[in-house]
């Protein structure tokens, strides 16, 4: 007969709970989940007050996502040596406090906007409105900036230190981090949308602006807890606050200390004329610091052992085989409503979760290089549904239709509509090739007769693509959980920022290529061609890692005998603790 427990050990069972919650990790959770929760409301109603702001076109949406872009292309480099040469608790509250106090800023420059949209526009022939439209981009992009920085400074160094020597525990974290972003990237957007949907955007813009001002109170002190409870949050490479940037990954023949004994003995011996020089020398190294930051946080990104496995994770990022605006819009083509996009949302939502299970399960059974390999292939075998889709029956592909053709007709044809639009309809976006509006679901084409009634379009193209995607969501997840900890585990800790902030950069540079891409070959016709290109980039991207890996682990690649202690990543079991 089993005993009750007693009153020990429901002690002790409140005590291990108790514990669990005020941990630097859970702790680390909760800052991370308000974070990213501000974050994915803030990103969705930006784009949406834009819109409505200036007439249901994508104008400025698209230059916000331009200059965010860009920017973080110019100053990811930058960032990340800020971060990397500032205290850690510094930087993250400083990145905190700039990130929040531009979401409030902004937030009150568009309710200011929305209130007094009719007088602005009549003040200096519009022009005051125009300011208004500018500084609320760059506001916005401040922020994006800032929360950059705080994403370089909690997930690719805090995460380190807090996890400690403890591989298994780096990999539990980053997974749950991870799972975090999934769930708040659905559950953040569905919470402000029926703000603004049973609101106003006013209403919107004065909730997202609430929260963030709470919200930055309470990361604040819980960053200062985590702080507070990991002592070695405290220490940081000496490099990181006395060395310039130009010493990255140069070896030093010569010790330290009998250098920094000469620096002080030249200081004594220099006359006025030789402080005038260097004044003048220090001036123009203060001008030239940015771009001398810029190319050698780009040097040393490429000096670094895992640079093949952060390339092969940028090189995903040039796809349209995702859930974002493109992708939504080419299925809205094909005759999928907006039910039916959100429960494929929340599907792949789920598939990205399993991405994080199924990572920290491969990763103790295979080891961290091998479970990057496994999910490389486990993505691309699922993306070859999508490459298969396009020749399938309801595929739209015809290559012999120029993206740039009939533009003029398309133009006229857009001139047109609202005479003969029913006074039903909700203005929205409209193309004559037949992509229906994207407010009011229609389905129908803009140049045919509304008493025909259309063929139906084949369903079997789109499920494929769908499928596909959905699916490989599992291996991608997977594999960026691989190259983050690699970052992790085999960058030096004075280099971290900056080469999170180049890996950042890379990523969006083959984000910008992708949306270019798109720009090219607009029309839905070429869509299919886009998603051949999209499986060829995200193959060679694991042909690069595939190379990584092979330096890696050499002869060792697919079975492991005895750990190759000049391997990035060793076999050895996940009790062994040891760094490279």
């Amino acid at each position: 007969m089993a005993r009750r427990a007693g009153p020990a050990g429901e002690r002790r069972r409140g005590g291990s709970v108790l514990a669990f919650f005020t941990s630097a990790k859970f702790l680390l959770y909760l800052g991370h989940a308000l974070s990213t929760w501000g974050d994915r409301m803030w990103h969705f109603a930006v784009s949406v007050f834009l819109v409505e702001l200036y007439g249901n076109s994508l104008l400025l949406t698209a230059v916000y996502g331009l200059v965010v872009a860009g920017s973080v292309l110019l100053l990811g480099a930058i960032i990340g040596d800020w971060v990397d040469k500032n205290s850690r608790l510094k930087v993250a509250q400083t990145s905190l406090i700039v990130q929040n106090a531009s979401v409030v800023l902004c937030g009150i420059i568009l309710m200011v906007i929305f209130l007094f949209k009719t007088e602005l526009l009549t003040l200096y022939h519009g022009w005051l409105l125009t300011m208004c439209y500018i500084l609320v981009i760059t506001i916005a992009n401040i922020a994006n900036l800032a929360s950059t920085a705080t994403a370089i400074t909690i997930q690719r160094d805090w995460i380190v230190v807090v996890s400690g020597e403890d591989r298994s525990k780096l990999a539990d974290m980053n997974a749950t981090i991870r799972r975090i972003d999934q769930l708040t990237n659905i559950l953040a957007p569905m919470a402000v949308g029926q703000v603004m949907t049973f609101g106003s955007p006013m209403i919107g813009c004065g909730f997202i602006s609430g929260w963030n001002l709470m919200s930055m109170c309470v990361e604040y002190l819980l960053l200062w807890k985590v702080y507070q409870k990991t002592p070695t949050l405290a220490h940081k490479c000496a490099k990181v606050e006395e060395s310039e940037l130009k010493q990255l990954n140069v070896k030093k023949e010569t010790d330290t200390k009998p250098a920094e004994g000469v620096q002080l003995i030249v200081e004594k011996d220099v006359t006025g004329f030789e402080r005038q020089q260097e004044k003048e020398i220090g001036c123009a190294a203060r001008i030239a610091e940015p771009f001398i930051t810029f190319r050698d946080g780009w040097v040393a990104y490429y000096n670094q052992p895992v640079f093949l496995a952060g390339m092969g994770l940028a090189f995903l990022y040039m796809t349209v085989l995702g859930f974002d605006c493109i992708t939504t819009g080419y299925a809205y083509t094909q005759g999928l409503s907006g039910s039916v996009l959100s429960l494929l949302m929340g599907a792949s939502a789920v598939t990205g979760i399993m991405g994080t299970v199924a990572f920290t399960w491969l990763r103790r059974k295979c080891g961290l290089v091998r479970t990057g390999l496994i999910s490389g292939v486990a993505q691309f075998a699922c993306l070859v549904l999508c490459a298969i889709s396009v020749f399938m029956p309801g595929s739209p592909m015809d290559l012999t239709v120029s993206p740039f053709a009939d533009i003029s007709a398309r133009l006229f044809e857009s001139e047109r509509l609202p005479a003969i639009a029913s006074p039903e309809d909700k203005p929205g976006i409209v193309f004559a090739t037949g992509m229906p509006n994207l407010l009011n679901g229609s389905t129908t084409p803009a140049n045919s007769d509304p008493e025909m009634s259309p063929e139906p379009v084949p369903l079997i193209s789109v499920s494929l693509l769908f499928a596909g995607v959905i699916a490989a969501r599992v291996g991608l997840w997977s594999f960026d959980l691989t190259v983050t900890q690699l970052l992790q585990e085999n960058v030096v800790e004075s280099e971290r920022g900056i080469i999170n902030g180049v890996q950042n950069s890379m990523n969006y540079l083959l984000d910008l290529l992708h949306f270019i891409m798109v720009i090219l070959a607009p029309n839905p016709e070429a869509f299919g061609l886009l998603v051949l290109i999209s499986v060829s980039f995200v193959a060679m991207g694991h042909i690069m890692y595939f190379r990584f890996a092979q330096k890696s682990l050499g002869k060792q690649l697919f079975f492991c005998r005895t750990p190759d202690p000049k391997a990035v990543s060793d076999c050895s079991p996940p009790g062994n603790t040891s760094t490279v």
